[in-house]
């Protein structure tokens, strides 16, 4: 017993020693700043169809949504939305970007068996579980508010 104990004492300062640091307030720097930056460029196509193109906001609101899954889309085929992903960590999970993300690769994933079992059949296979909760959880929300509102 004596020896298992010594043995798990050896064990744990090896692991101690070989344990790899996180900078953690350098990681949320960098997503915050990349999440920022995402948010700003949102902002900015949203003042752009807004104001310059003179739209409805609903209207804006709507063509800066679909620019934004556009270059998430695109960058993600590329292969940069990727290595913005490794630098900034959670930054890029903004809800659109990251939802077209997932889509994006899971169907460039799944190209190659074709567009109906290939494409359409794991398109959501990122997605699908964000979906799923997000439902549920409104559907949860939705019902706590009804009960303590009513109605």
């Amino acid at each position: 017993n004596n020896s298992q104990n010594e043995n798990l004492k050896i064990f744990k300062k090896a692991l101690d020693k070989n344990k790899v640091k996180r900078p953690i307030i350098k990681n949320i720097l960098k997503s915050f700043l990349v999440g920022g930056l995402i948010s700003l460029i949102a902002q900015g196509f949203l003042d752009l169809y807004s104001k310059v193109f003179d739209l409805d906001k609903d209207i804006s609101t709507s063509l800066m949504s679909i620019t934004l899954v556009f270059i998430a889309s695109f960058l993600t085929g590329m292969g940069v939305f990727d290595k913005i992903g490794e630098f900034s960590g959670a930054g890029t999970f903004i809800p659109i970007t990251g939802f077209s993300n997932s889509l994006t690769s899971a169907a460039m994933e799944s190209k190659s068996e074709g567009l109906v079992l290939g494409i359409g059949a794991n398109i959501f296979k990122l997605a699908g579980s964000v979906i799923l909760y997000g439902i549920v959880s409104v559907y949860i929300f939705g019902l706590i508010r009804i009960l303590i509102m009513g109605g």
